[in-house]
């Protein structure tokens, strides 16, 4: 006899999001430890992790209503993965990331900086994922990424990130607040903040790895 789940496609919909979740927390932990005992080479853990981070923020925020507090999840479904939790809601950022940004703490920039910048370039490309393309939800978050790269001095004035925030920040103070990106638009918008993300994470030191 078979034994159904859900009533209709909505609570079907819900299952499989919630699904999705725990195996984005299940992978994370596994990695995690992957990560502590030497099994994986710093680079191949970040971008994995970097891919569990965002599909993590996308996934969380469609669910925020019904999952408001991941930690509770991870208990009722007694999932035992503090390292996971930690990597996903607390730091926001893998492991190599945070082991730069304290590397860069002995100078003029700090730790938490890069980290700052790190969360707003995610949040900025997730947005254009979720189809937040309004002049007003896109330029604030457009916004707190310049803001929190000119606050590291260790990116020269002409920095790829710092110059494209610039020219997307004018256009878009052109435009009116309920105006929307075209879909050539945020395109290019995601292209500009993976290419300026990529070319930031290169510019931070090795700490080391």
């Amino acid at each position: 006899m078979e034994v159904k789940l859900w009533n209709d496609k909505r609570e079907r919909e819900m299952y499989e999001n919630f699904a999705e979740l725990y195996a984005i927390i299940k992978a994370t932990e596994k990695l995690e430890k992957a990560y502590i005992r030497d099994l994986i080479s710093p680079s191949e853990y970040e971008t994995e992790c970097q891919k569990l981070i965002v599909h993590f923020k996308t996934l969380s925020a469609t669910l925020k209503d019904l999952v408001p507090n991941i930690e509770r999840f991870a208990e009722t479904y007694k999932m035992d993965c503090s390292a996971a939790v930690y990597r996903l809601v607390t730091s926001g950022v893998p492991a190599t990331v945070e082991h730069r940004a304290a590397a860069m703490a002995s100078t003029s920039s700090s730790a938490s900086v890069v980290a700052e910048c790190v969360q707003n370039f995610i949040t900025s490309m997730d947005s254009l994922k979720l189809n937040m393309v309004a002049v007003d939800q896109v330029y604030p978050l457009l916004s707190d990424l310049s803001a929190s790269l000119q606050k590291l001095s260790i990116l020269p004035p002409d920095f790829e990130g710092k110059m494209k925030m610039k020219e997307w920040l004018s256009r878009l103070s052109k435009m009116g607040a309920s105006d929307e990106l075209t879909e050539q638009q945020a395109r290019q918008l995601h292209f500009d903040l993976e290419s300026s993300y990529n070319s930031f994470m290169a510019a931070l030191p090795n700490a080391g790895n």
